[in-house]
């Protein structure tokens, strides 16, 4: 099986205001940085919606430093 990073940004000309980060790792997600809204890719049972909640705000925080780390290495 192919190693993936952890996070990968995405891009797409049918959303030009978008800009995604995709989290490869579980709990797989989309952000999507021009509205901060988080699509699952994952199904979750009520067990692991409790661990989810504890989790997501750190998750989408590395999402967002990794997004400024890789513009950063542009400029």
């Amino acid at each position: 099986m192919a190693s993936f990073p952890k996070f990968l940004l995405g891009d797409n000309t049918d959303y030009p205001d978008a800009i995604f980060i995709i989290h490869t790792e579980f709990p797989r997600f989309i952000l999507n940085l021009a509205d901060d809204e988080v699509e699952w890719l994952e199904e979750f049972d009520k067990e692991d919606e409790e661990e989810l909640a504890a989790s997501a705000e750190g998750l989408i925080q590395e999402a967002t430093t990794f997004y400024d780390r890789e513009i950063s290495r542009y400029e």
